[in-house]
């Protein structure tokens, strides 16, 4: 019986994991979609409404007294502020960088996340990188090098997704709050400001809620599609090793790849093809020793 509920858990598991980043793979087209509306716009929009639905949420699953905790703690707030402007930032230069046609640049930041978190790991976790992981985050570097070489510049949308993602999770490491909780709060911090903003504009005249249908159920839309897979995600959380929830964020980025390409008929150039051959040889490395290798040992 128990055997039998363990792979129920399981199955439903990767079902929330796929159903997840599925849908945030899907989300250059949703932004796409409202390519017409400035992106900061966008953005304060999504805020407000993934406030909305993330509070409601929160409370249908019971997740109330854990948000009041949340506010009442000094440290815990205080992390949750900086952990807002962090995802501000990466959520408006996704947004940005979606509309300007620069999706094969985004997927190529998500892609180098996970070895930007082994780094910061290195360095404020005080945790060792053995002979593959140094080897894959080297890889990372010289795929990065060799962009910036080609293009005369920095693929600086790539590094700031990356690193902007990689301190958010470094700071909700240290924030005892779970997903839902902390967006929930981190949306509540900027909803006033967002709201004023809104409000700004439809003041002036310049915002384009009220438009038309079809965008005012966009922007709206943009709350569910922040909240639902981010309840998704939590429940596979739940139910999956970290290992495998791990693997499976490489469909994202892989899918915003293959988007960037196929449909929106992004360049791929020489230097992008050595940069994501270098991204990918790394991931592979950094993934097998996940998988095979010796579990580290955090230095005192």
């Amino acid at each position: 019986m128990d055997e039998q509920r363990a792979r129920r858990e399981q199955r439903a598991g990767v079902l929330q994991g796929l159903g997840a980043y599925g849908i945030w793979g899907f989300f250059p087209v949703f932004w796409k979609a409202l390519g017409h509306v400035p992106a900061l716009e966008v953005l304060f929009h999504r805020v407000v409404w993934s406030f909305v639905l993330l509070l409601i949420a929160a409370a249908l699953i019971g997740r109330w007294r854990y948000l009041v905790a949340a506010v009442t703690s000094r440290r815990v707030l205080g992390v949750l502020s900086l952990t807002t402007l962090l995802i501000a930032v990466n959520w408006l230069v996704f947004i940005w960088a979606v509309n300007s046609g620069r999706v094969l640049e985004s997927s190529l930041g998500y892609f180098i996340n996970p070895l930007v978190n082994v780094l910061l790991g290195m360095v404020f976790l005080n945790e060792r990188l053995n002979r593959w992981q140094a080897v894959a985050v080297g890889l990372a570097t010289a795929g990065v090098v060799v962009l910036t070489v080609a293009q005369g510049q920095p693929p600086w949308v790539s590094l700031v997704l990356a690193f902007t993602f990689g301190f958010y999770g470094l700071l909700r490491k240290r924030c005892s709050v779970d997903a839902i909780v902390g967006l929930t709060v981190e949306t509540a911090i900027l909803t006033p400001v967002a709201a004023l903003y809104l409000v700004y504009l439809a003041v002036v005249g310049r915002g384009m809620f009220g438009a038309d249908h079809g965008t005012d159920l966009l922007l709206v839309v943009g709350g569910a599609v922040t909240a639902v897979p981010l309840l998704l995600f939590a429940g596979a959380a739940r139910r999956l090793r970290y290992v495998t929830v791990g693997l499976l964020q490489y469909i994202a980025p892989t899918m915003h790849f293959i988007l960037a390409v196929s449909l929106y008929g992004e360049p791929l150039t020489s230097a992008h093809l050595i940069t994501f051959a270098c991204i990918w040889g790394g991931l592979l490395i950094y993934v097998c020793d996940a998988l095979f290798g010796r579990p580290q040992v955090k230095t005192a």
